[in-house]
């Protein structure tokens, strides 16, 4: 039986230069085609060059669609010093501008209290980015160590360099979730937490990153039990203390005192209870609670039941509430913010009514640049509006505006911070990383320590005869 031929491959390498040529064609042609619109989305030009081309200078945008600046003048607003960019204060009668912290800061020189900052925002400050720093400096300068309120779980403890979080046997809901989020459930973060039986959750301190967070003097952990309910803890891996909590109605916490470097709570057994967050503090000096939820407009604090905010400053109350919001909210074409402004305008009379002792500050989004149709960089339009309506915003309520547009640099800022050597943002050209954290962090240390100065002259001489 003669030998079967296997018919022979044909060679298709010679189809392959061609093919190239003609993709490579196609890609140069498409970027002589027309702007494309799709869903009100402009669609970036084809640019095969844009990752190698030299990087020009942002693109200014002119300013003829800003609304007009507020009509209140903050106070000292002509005195701010050079190279600062100053906290512009509107608060009235109220006081609940930057008084509250001042006074605060104030009190710790007559005995030991914690001044508690509540720090609320979007992806920008998540993972402690930007308020790790701030933490650090104002502890450095006030007292006071640990770092703060977490939560039971989160999607960034294998990144945030200022705790080491382990947690184990939980059911995690968020505001951000899809379905099955019950509203009036959540805490002051947006979240609650269901146990399975043996749940864990461990804070330990960290070395690496800033300072004040090896060892703090409280640990505590908030929950809300109708049904009863036994918790044990271990302090530095000694033997673990147990009690048990009857039924309550109103937000409890289990609190340790000591050295503590590390801590670890285990759920023994729970009926009907929810879990919030926990907490390494020290008994006096400054507290920063980092609240980042990404996403976030803001707007989602409306939703937050006023009872469990008012049982939040009961039992953890804050000096100073900053809310730092915007990129959710600007677009590439958009410059009208009314409704934005509206909401959160009920969100801030939310927030008052809930902390009514506390000041509040509005920081400003920072900048965010993107490219054009023809691959320039630029500023997105609708920041510098969205960076007056935030202004305006302010003095309607009479609070705190601190304007991180204009101490980033203002336009082509962010593209300055990706740029920089060694790299201070990402090429999203949207959010910063760790070392632009720390140098956003500098700049807000900076106007809050000289805002205190001005408070106390102001002081002075108001003391005069």
């Amino acid at each position: 039986m003669p030998p079967i031929l296997e018919p022979m491959e044909k060679n298709q390498l010679k189809y392959v230069c061609p093919l190239v040529l003609i993709v490579l064609a196609a890609l140069l042609l498409m970027h002589f085609l027309p702007r494309i619109t799709i869903g009100g989305h402009v669609m970036r030009r084809v640019d095969l060059l844009s990752d190698v081309r030299r990087e020009r200078e942002p693109v200014s945008q002119p300013d003829t669609l800003l609304p007009p600046p507020p009509r209140v003048k903050p106070a000292f607003v002509d005195t701010c010093r050079t190279g600062v960019t100053c906290i512009e204060d509107y608060s009235d009668s109220t006081a609940r501008g930057m008084s509250a912290f001042y006074r605060a800061l104030d009190e710790l020189s007559a005995g030991p209290r914690p001044v508690r900052i509540a720090y609320f925002g979007d992806s920008f400050i998540e993972a402690d980015i930007l308020t790790a720093d701030l933490r650090a400096m104002l502890q450095a300068r006030y007292g006071g160590c640990g770092v703060g309120f977490v939560s039971i779980t989160s999607q960034t403890n294998g990144f945030r360099p200022t705790v080491r979080h382990n947690f184990s046997g939980w059911q995690s809901h968020s505001v951000v979730d899809s379905v099955y989020f019950d509203h009036s459930l959540q805490d002051i973060s947006g979240h609650y937490f269901l146990p399975q039986a043996g749940a864990t959750v461990e804070l330990k301190g960290q070395t690496k990153y800033a300072s004040r967070l090896d060892t703090c003097r409280q640990a505590d952990i908030f929950f809300l039990n109708r049904g009863e309910m036994t918790l044990s803890v271990q302090v530095n891996q000694n033997q673990p203390i147990t009690r048990t909590f009857p039924p309550a109605d109103r937000l409890q916490k289990m609190t340790v005192e000591g050295r503590i470097g590390s801590v670890r709570w285990t759920v023994e057994n729970a009926d009907s209870t929810l879990f919030y967050g926990l907490t390494m503090d020290d008994t006096s000096g400054i507290v920063v609670d980092n609240f980042s939820l990404r996403g976030s407009s803001g707007l989602s604090l409306r939703s937050i039941p006023l009872r469990m905010m008012r049982e939040f400053d009961r039992i953890r109350p804050y000096d100073l509430i900053v809310l730092q919001y915007g990129l959710n909210v600007a677009t590439e074409r958009g410059y009208n913010y009314d409704k934005y402004a509206a909401g959160m305008q009920t969100t801030l009379e939310h927030l008052k009514k809930a902390f009514p002792e506390a000041g509040i500050l509005i920081v400003s989004v920072g900048d965010r640049d993107y490219r054009t149709e023809e691959g320039e960089l630029a500023t997105m339009p609708g920041i510098k509006n969205l960076v007056r309506y935030q202004q305006n915003l302010a003095a309607d309520e009479a609070v705190a505006f601190w304007n991180m547009f204009e101490a980033m640099g203002g336009e082509g800022s962010m593209a300055g911070l990706v740029h920089a050597e060694p790299a201070m943002a990402n090429y999203d050209y949207t959010h910063i990383n760790f070392r632009g954290g720390k140098h956003l962090a500098t700049l807000l240390y900076e106007a809050l320590v000289y805002g205190k100065e001005q408070y106390d002259r102001r002081r002075a001489y108001e003391a005069e005869p």
